[in-house]
């Protein structure tokens, strides 16, 4: 597999730029102290899963953050400015978050959550962002719950790794950033530097462990066109849903985060969020593809978020919302606006590497 280092692809390939490019962004961001102790988010929420419906606990562990993110990383990702500095967080530290996160399930829920849900913003099996300690103490935590979702980069998916959460009985599920099929546009417009063939072997080795995966794709990276967008997200659904193993697939419309190459492009009128329209449009076309697809548009409404004409994108919003729960694309064909012919119209003219033709 690939290396993920920050010398992976400055050998004339082209991340090296874009690397520093990400990399002075984030210099841009004055010091902040985050407490080692505190999650960096906690919250309740529902997901389909292959096992039906269940209420999950999401918990984002405060790490020292992605590895390759601190190498420059993708562009559209400002999380890393979130992370402890120093790249190290104690595991007792660690584990003061995971307990801060159950006394907010337990303010917060009716009944525990069967489903567990656990980000750093990195790599959960990254073994410097949480130790292979922490990482066994969390699986007996939640060895009473159903079923475990721990995301990582392809490099750090690992058999032995994932046998600490099947062995005390927990479905699990590994979670990897793909964010799209192509490997063009995975490099290029993401800066991330694995290949799908990565993600491919990561699957067979979640399947040695009795783990499934589930891709996160992202839609409307800088330098595409709304139209190449949406074929892209129909073509790495479809593509994803094929590769044994992977059982769920997330498209996460792009949102304009702070310190990223793509919040300066979105400054500079260079960079529209995808529309509302345009995650409907992938959702329902890709219904019958043989995985459960789900999205969930963060910031959607704001110019920072995806979004439509601002009149119906909460309706829009909660037919996605629908959709995810239900899988039943039939939802789409009971919101409309006038908009759409708006979204029509950029769909059909908007072209690659040109300003955007509507706000």
């Amino acid at each position: 597999m690939s290396e993920p280092s920050a010398e992976v692809y400055e050998q004339g390939r082209g991340m090296d730029a874009h690397n520093k490019v990400m990399r002075e962004l984030r210099d841009e961001k004055g010091a902040k102290d985050y407490a080692p102790d505190e999650p960096t988010r906690v919250w309740l929420d529902e997901d389909n899963t292959p096992d039906g419906v269940y209420q999950s606990l999401t918990i984002i562990l405060n790490t020292g953050g992605c590895r390759w993110a601190r190498a420059g990383g993708c562009t559209m990702c400002g999380y890393v400015a979130e992370s402890v500095e120093g790249g190290t967080v104690a595991h007792d530290d660690l584990m003061a978050q995971v307990d801060a996160c159950l006394e907010h399930e337990q303010d917060e829920a009716d009944e525990e959550s069967g489903l567990i849900k656990i980000y750093t913003s990195g790599s959960f099996l990254d073994e410097r962002e949480v130790p292979a300690e922490t990482r066994q103490a969390i699986a007996e935590t939640f060895a009473d719950r159903e079923r475990i979702v721990v995301e990582s980069l392809p490099d750090f998916v690992d058999k032995a790794k994932i046998e600490d959460f099947t062995a005390v009985g927990l479905e699990t599920d590994v979670a990897v950033g793909l964010e799209t099929a192509t490997d063009r546009v995975r490099h290029d417009c993401v800066n991330k530097y694995f290949d799908f063939s990565d993600f491919e072997a990561a699957c067979a080795e979640a399947r040695q462990a009795d783990a499934g995966v589930k891709a996160y794709l992202l839609m409307k990276p800088p330098f595409l066109s709304e139209s190449e967008a949406v074929e892209d997200m129909k073509k790495s659904v479809r593509e994803c849903s094929e590769v044994e193993g992977c059982h769920t697939v997330s498209m996460n419309p792009t949102n304009v985060q702070r310190y990223t190459m793509v919040d300066q492009l979105h400054f500079r009128g260079g960079y529209r969020p995808p529309w509302l329209w345009s995650v409907a449009e992938v959702l329902e076309s890709t219904a019958d593809a043989d995985a459960i697809v789900v999205s969930d548009p963060v910031g959607h409404g704001s110019d920072r978020g995806p979004h439509n004409c601002g009149e119906c994108d909460d309706l829009v919003q909660e037919a996605i919302k629908d959709f995810d729960l239900r899988q039943d694309p039939s939802v789409f064909s009971e919101v409309s606006c006038e908009c759409e012919a708006t979204w029509d119209a950029v769909v059909e003219r908007e072209t690659s590497y040109n300003l955007p033709l509507a706000e």
